[in-house]
């Protein structure tokens, strides 16, 4: 082999393991040129590792997630993707990280399993869903998503899941509903179909889903979520519930996680609410996220003395409360 020819080969094999993290396998190496003499030199002289027999590491250090994804990917003998709440951090979510380095396979097959990886098997393995991130085959966000939710241990996590992935800009309920129909009977279907109306309606945190739940169920009229509105600064606020009461008022809702009891988010809020400039037309009621689902009947109390419809006295015209096309009768205020 010539100075030349050596030189282009250590070229194409730092670039290659540069991109991999420092993992090949045995085809992509005899692909470059190096033999299984090669291979055997670099690992007798402590510059390389053979992981199995046919996956190798071009140093002797520790691996890092990367590197321990791509031998789990150059590791399965036909479709592999990155997948689950792996395959969503690497879209870009965040806050919803879980032990483990998710790939999936299609059923039946027998990757390489290094430790700390998880491997699921598919019997809808779609590689038409698979994208590539760095490199490495994952699935849409789309399909993680899904995925991820009908795997959760909990149908109320499987929604905020879902509500997450929107709130995050990484896709919307209309695609992750496409894509809920394509994948057939999964795990909270119903349930994941339902908060996705929800979703697309404006709620986009999963408090805000158990609220607009809460009216359903107890035949309120559904809220506006997600309203704009400008504060006294100019600047765009975003409400989390909003009703158009008949006689000309709002009723506004705020619905308060646990970070809000935080000492700097609840002096965001107050000033929030100051600079939004509420009026004698506006009703504002901050309600815990936490009474949703501990108390929901005391919330739904408080909630019916606005919007329960009433009878009217003998006589008087009938007033009506429009809210997204149903209308609703209201007592006089």
């Amino acid at each position: 082999m010539t100075g030349s020819r050596r030189a282009l080969q250590d070229a194409a094999l730092a670039a290659l393991v540069l991109r991999q993290h420092g993992v090949a396998s045995r085809e992509q190496l005899r692909r470059l040129g190096y033999r299984r003499g090669h291979v055997a030199e670099h690992v007798a002289a402590g510059r390389w590792r053979l992981v199995c027999h046919d996956l190798v590491v071009a140093h002797t250090g520790p691996l890092d997630d990367d590197a321990t994804l791509w031998l789990a990917v150059l590791g399965a003998p036909g479709d592999v993707a990155v997948g689950s709440w792996t395959g969503l951090a690497r879209h870009g979510l965040v806050g919803w990280e879980r032990p483990g380095l998710h790939v999936v396979v299609p059923r039946g097959a027998k990757p390489f399993r290094p430790p700390g990886v998880v491997v699921h098997e598919s019997r809808r393995f779609a590689p038409e869903d698979v994208v590539r991130r760095d490199g490495l085959p994952v699935f849409r966000v789309e399909r993680c998503a899904v995925d991820a939710a009908a795997w959760q241990a909990s149908a109320r996590t499987a929604v905020g899941l879902l509500a997450a992935t929107v709130q995050q800009g990484l896709t919307t309920p209309d695609r992750l509903a496409e894509q809920l129909d394509h994948v057939g009977r999964v795990r909270f279907r119903t349930l994941m179909q339902r908060s996705l109306a929800d979703i697309a309606g404006g709620a986009d945190a999963l408090s805000e889903i158990d609220l607009a739940r809460l009216c359903r169920d107890a035949h309120l009229p559904a809220p506006l979520q997600q309203e704009r509105r400008r504060d006294a600064r100019g600047r765009w606020r975003y409400l989390d519930a909003v009703w158009h009461l008949p006689d000309g008022r709002r009723l506004v809702v705020e619905v308060d996680g646990v970070g809000h009891m935080e000492a700097a988010r609840w002096y965001a809020d107050l000033m929030r609410d100051a600079e939004l400039l509420p009026d004698e037309r506006t009703v504002r009621l901050r309600i815990p996220a936490a009474a949703l689902r501990a108390e929901p009947e005391r919330v739904r109390a408080v909630l019916e003395h606005y919007l329960r419809p009433s009878p009217a006295p003998a006589g008087t015209p009938a007033r009506t409360f429009v809210s997204t096309g149903a209308r609703y009768g209201l007592r006089s205020y």
